[in-house]
């Protein structure tokens, strides 16, 4: 009996791998069909789509179900009468207005349209170590400028723990574009924006932080690891060749140098400098020196420090918006190709059983993580 489960086993894995290698091959074909199906255009142009999302329609949505839900059911009934009515009657006032911007096109003359209510144009950004997100963000911000009023608004829920300073440096310069339009600029804070995070942040007019959420850490790091003397012991020799005094500071696999180190800082020292300039730019009540030690701040602090104006969450300042304002979310979806897809979609396998084992392997621990 063992000897059938080993001989099955073996089969099945041989089955399997041939599975694997055929669809390998097909979407290896596939990704070469659609790269040499450019017709003259190039076949790496992201052409993407926006998608838009009335947050007051799915607020409304919301609330009509938990309210019929408590309503008996011939009330309920008489409800949603109300409501198609209500709908029915919105629809044909905006034909109207159409009909009648038509017209009046026709006849020459100019169409002013109505100021109606003011609109929040909501963006959301997810940092990661090298802030890829800007390539979605940009093209958003792009869409709504050409369309946003200086009585409109913009709020950006942010989270970000920082990465790479020209990634977040290009990321902060996209909110500002925002800010020359004199459109106003919130960012809300729910989880984390600190050092390229917080870069970012403090371009808006307002900061909003969730009152656990954690801000600052306005500071510059470098981690570079050595293996010079590894590659000595085993009798490896690396050639390091350069033009310009200071073209390599620290290497790797190079013998580093007291002034190629202290050059290094020097430069850390910089963009340092560069960073606190910016911050004290756009929040000059901010006392810079205090809080540009690197360290990180929550709750209170962050209003007495002025690294953020008022404590709450990006949920209930967009349910208040929504009282009296069109709240729209603005979301750029990349167009995949086949490839892509099937990379992404491991990605995000591979991410989420990770994130799940930590998470589990926290949670065994007491206290807080």
């Amino acid at each position: 009996m063992a000897e059938f489960f080993y001989s099955y086993g073996l089969f099945l894995l041989k089955a399997l791998s041939l599975v694997a290698v055929v669809v390998l091959g097909v979407v290896a074909a596939v990704a070469a069909l659609s790269r040499n199906r450019g017709s003259g255009v190039d076949a790496s142009v992201d052409h993407g789509h926006l998608v838009i999302q009335k947050l007051n329609r799915q607020l409304e949505t919301m609330q009509d179900a938990l309210n019929d839900s408590l309503l008996e059911p011939a009330a309920r009934k008489q409800a949603e009468k109300a409501r198609a009515a209500e709908d029915k009657a919105e629809t044909k006032a905006a034909k109207r207005a159409a009909r009648r911007a038509r017209r009046l096109r026709g006849k020459a003359r100019t169409v002013v349209p109505e100021t109606g209510r003011r609109r929040v144009f909501v963006l959301d950004f997810d940092g990661d170590i090298r802030a890829s997100a800007v390539e979605k963000m940009r093209r958003e911000i792009t869409a709504v400028l050409t369309s946003a009023r200086r009585e409109d608004e913009v709020v950006v829920r942010l989270e970000s723990a920082g990465g790479m300073v020209v990634g977040y440096g290009l990321a902060a310069a996209q909110l500002e574009r925002i800010r020359e339009k004199r459109i106003p600029l919130t960012v809300c804070v729910d989880k984390v924006a600190a050092s390229g995070g917080y870069l970012m942040a403090v371009v808006g007019n307002r900061v909003i932080a969730a009152p656990f959420a954690i801000l600052g850490s306005i500071g510059v790091v470098a981690q570079i690891p050595n293996l010079n003397r590894f590659l000595k012991e085993h009798n490896v020799d690396f050639e390091l060749l350069t033009a310009g005094k200071y073209k390599r500071t620290l290497t790797v696999f190079g013998e580093n140098t007291a002034e190629g180190r202290q050059k290094f800082i020097e430069d850390l020292e910089r963009i340092h400098e560069q960073f606190k300039e910016f911050v004290g730019r756009h929040r000059p009540d901010m006392d810079v020196e205090r809080v540009a030690t690197g360290e990180i701040w929550s709750g209170d602090d962050v209003l007495e420090l002025d690294l953020a104006d008022a404590l709450g969450t990006s949920d209930q300042y967009l349910v208040d918006a929504c009282r009296d304002r069109d709240v729209f979310l603005v979301s750029y979806r990349p167009k995949r190709n086949l490839l892509e897809r099937i990379s992404f979609g491991l990605q995000e396998s591979i991410d989420g059983v990770a994130f799940r084992w930590l998470d589990r392997l926290l949670s065994s621990k007491s206290g807080l993580y």
